[in-house]
């Protein structure tokens, strides 16, 4: 893979962050790319009375808080120049997502990478306000790290919607690139490669109950439906380069996508999802709003979001 060339690493100490410190530098090595190593201090507010019973002036704390921030940051920076990555650290203040997404703009970098903020699971979500609010708003792919046993991703799921009903140039690019990362990255850790597209037929049951179609009737309609379906995810497939990729197909019928990535991330042990996190269209069934909510809401693995071509962030650069 070498699409990235200008690599964003945030960095919170407070977090599992190595398998995302090692996934950035192993990057960084093979696509020849330049590492920005950055970290935010939250800026915050705090009330007169609480303000006059902290020994140090806030302003003081702020700056002591960065120096340490700094310190930690040059301490991983030093040995990934030793391995020949040219990296660099950076610390500033204020809201995270806005300052990570000025960032991307001001510098124009095409990755930003950081870790998951919480442990996944049936009690937690794996993805916290900050990775959620970059995965909306950031105008570059994000890919958030989950602490993992195996660095290396054995199995990755891509998640495409080939429906040609309405033409739509966004979603089509939108899907290439989606299968480029995936398949890139299957190569690059000799992983499998898993697509998938959900299908249904538009109003069955309303067609079955309102319109008395009979049962062969409305299982030839699936048929039919299925096979459109599997005619614009053969002609993606033919589309991209998977020389040397172990590729699964997945056609799940299902009105509900974001149910059926799930369920398959589940079941098949996905350990990286590369989907659409935002697409301005609208079209029904794409990964989009509620959508790519649940989905990241449940899954259980790491994430790589990607935006349609066009896609502008509502978040200003910053002066």
């Amino acid at each position: 893979m070498k699409r990235f060339k200008n690599i964003l690493l945030v960095c919170d100490f407070k977090l599992k962050q190595q398998m995302a410190v090692d996934r950035a530098v192993s990057l960084a090595r093979q696509n020849g790319a330049s590492l920005t190593v950055f970290s935010v201090v939250r800026e915050g507010s705090m009330g007169v009375d609480a303000a006059k019973s902290v020994p140090i002036p806030i302003a003081v704390l702020l700056e002591q808080m960065v120096a340490d921030h700094r310190e930690k940051l040059n301490d991983l920076v030093t040995p990934m120049r030793r391995q020949g990555v040219d990296a660099r650290a950076q610390v500033v203040t204020g809201m995270p997502f806005l300052e990570i997404i000025r960032k991307v703009l001001r510098d124009k970098h095409d990755l930003v990478m950081l870790a998951a903020e919480g442990k996944g699971g049936l009690k937690e979500r794996l993805f916290g306000s900050t990775s959620m609010h970059l995965m909306r708003k950031c105008p570059c792919p994000v890919w958030v790290v989950k602490p993992a046993k195996r660095f290396r991703h054995q199995k990755i799921l891509a998640a495409v919607d080939t429906t040609d009903e309405f033409p739509d140039h966004e979603r089509q690019t939108l899907n290439t690139l989606i299968m480029q990362l995936a398949s890139s990255l299957a190569r690059m850790d000799n992983g499998e490669l898993h697509v998938i597209q959900a299908w249904s037929v538009f109003a069955e049951g309303y067609m079955e109950v309102r319109g008395g179609l009979s049962e062969q009737s409305i299982r030839k309609l699936r048929k039919q439906a299925k096979r459109e379906y599997a005619a614009g995810l053969d002609a993606l497939l033919k589309a991209v380069n998977l020389e040397d990729v172990a590729v699964h197909r997945h056609l799940p019928r299902s009105d509900n996508p974001s149910r059926a990535i799930i369920k398959l991330a589940k079941s098949n042990g996905i350990d990286l999802l590369v989907m659409g996190s935002v697409c301005r269209t609208g079209i029904a069934g794409f990964f989009i709003g509620n959508t790519a909510e649940k989905v990241l809401s449940e899954v259980n693995c790491s994430v790589l979001t990607v935006k349609p071509e066009g896609f502008a962030t509502p978040v200003a650069k910053a002066s």
